[in-house]
């Protein structure tokens, strides 16, 4: 996005917020003009057809200017200029859908009368995005994120009994136009119709009268070798960790998400728990324990991580799992904890004067254990490492083992 041609309005206009962050607001809005779509292509509707796959895991690598016009085009562009007609749809010719784009760089909306993105923020909101999704590491982990955001009043003033079902008849056009796009060229793209709404609602700031309808995630698939890839430069080969899960309905996304991350850095990982044997997430995902957390030898591991998920409540006061997290701190290992786990940190009383985040729920507890709480994605205070959600279940890994590799 930074090689693309930045043209900023000489008056200052009116700024729709969307991020989830407090930020300072711009008196001017930057417009983006994007490069002329391709409307040839490089491989037929039929290639594209048989090849589009759902891809949910992404590299790290940023989509290229031309990437975004097409996928913007390919959504919403305006095909026949005399009527205004657009690639996909529309009952009536209402266009009652507008294309946010959300990236590392901030949050675009999409004006296909002037191919132009408008730059709402310049915040990356991803991991407040994802977290309101039912794809956290999807929504996080893509380089872009459509969101197909759509005026419900709009559709109703022309057809009152039928809105809702039109308008999401249209979310799927446009949704299928994005998707083909993308396998056009040569990326990987998922939709998410599953997440909540009023926090998506929230999180983007978008207007009352607008819903979000679908998230479509884009970006270049990553494969068994190359998810985090990088990673696996920082050093920290050899190294061990310990993944402490509940007995039964630990967080999946959180535990999963970040041993994909220790594995890729070469990390050697464990699962311990209460007792040995196969335990089950709360999103009915198994996995496998092989230590019992009372004869877990925290001497003979570099990192102790503790999973969230509501089964996660057996160790809030647990002496077993406190002694783990005190004795950590002691003999200077690095401790993590993500979502609620952080409680189990508060309970032992390492969290005092450390900058410490956790899930939403968990804050009153932190603050009462006087923990300098932040409520960031990830948090990390010298051997302390905290996130917040299953969303930030990669980064969190990430930093795990950047601290793992220089400690």
């Amino acid at each position: 996005m930074k090689r693309l041609v930045i043209f900023t309005l000489a008056l200052a206009l009116f700024v729709v917020p969307c991020s989830g962050q407090r930020r300072s607001r711009p008196t001017a809005r930057k417009l983006i003009q994007l490069t002329e779509p391709d409307t040839e292509g490089a491989i037929t509707l039929q290639q594209a057809l048989a090849k589009r796959r759902s891809v949910t895991q992404f590299t790290n690598e940023a989509l290229k200017p031309s990437d975004i016009s097409q996928l913007a085009w390919a959504g919403q562009g305006i095909t026949e200029t005399q009527k205004g007609l657009r690639t996909a749809p529309s009952l009536g010719e209402i266009y009652p859908i507008d294309l946010i784009f959300v990236t590392q760089e901030g949050t675009f909306t999409y004006d296909p009368t002037e191919h132009r993105l408008e730059q709402l923020s310049d915040q990356d909101i991803r991991i407040s995005l994802a977290s309101a999704t039912s794809m956290p590491e999807s929504v996080a982990g893509a380089p872009c994120s459509i969101i197909l955001a759509g005026s419900t009043r709009k559709m109703s003033e022309r057809f009152p009994d039928k809105a809702r079902t039109y308008i999401y008849l249209e979310a799927g056009h446009i949704a299928q136009n994005i998707e083909l796009q993308a396998t056009a060229l040569d990326l990987g793209s998922v939709a998410v119709a599953v997440f909540n709404t009023a926090n998506v609602r929230k999180t983007c700031k978008l207007p009352r009268n607008e819903d979000p309808l679908y998230i479509v995630c884009v970006g270049h698939p990553a494969t068994e070798g190359t998810v985090d890839a990088d990673i696996g430069q920082i050093g920290a080969a050899g190294k061990k960790a310990a993944l402490i899960i509940a007995s039964q309905d630990f967080q999946d996304e959180e535990l999963f998400g970040t041993k994909r991350v220790l594995d890729a850095a070469q990390m050697q990982t464990v699962i311990a728990s209460t007792r040995r044997g196969v335990k089950r997430g709360v999103l009915g995902n198994l996995a496998e324990a092989s230590v019992p957390i009372d004869r877990l030898k925290v001497q003979e591991y570099d990192a102790i991580i503790f999973i969230g998920g509501v089964g996660a409540a057996e160790y809030v006061m647990s002496p077993t799992a406190l002694n783990v997290a005190r004795e950590t701190v002691r003999n200077g290992k690095v401790l993590a904890a993500i979502g609620v786990a952080p409680t189990i940190l508060a309970n032992a009383g390492v969290l005092a004067g450390i900058r410490a985040t956790s899930f939403p729920s968990e804050q009153g507890v932190l603050i009462q254990a006087n923990a300098i709480y932040t409520g960031n994605p990830v948090e990390r205070d010298r051997f302390i490492i905290t996130a917040n959600s299953p969303a930030a279940a990669v980064p969190f890994a990430r930093v795990i083992v950047e601290t793992v590799a220089v400690r």
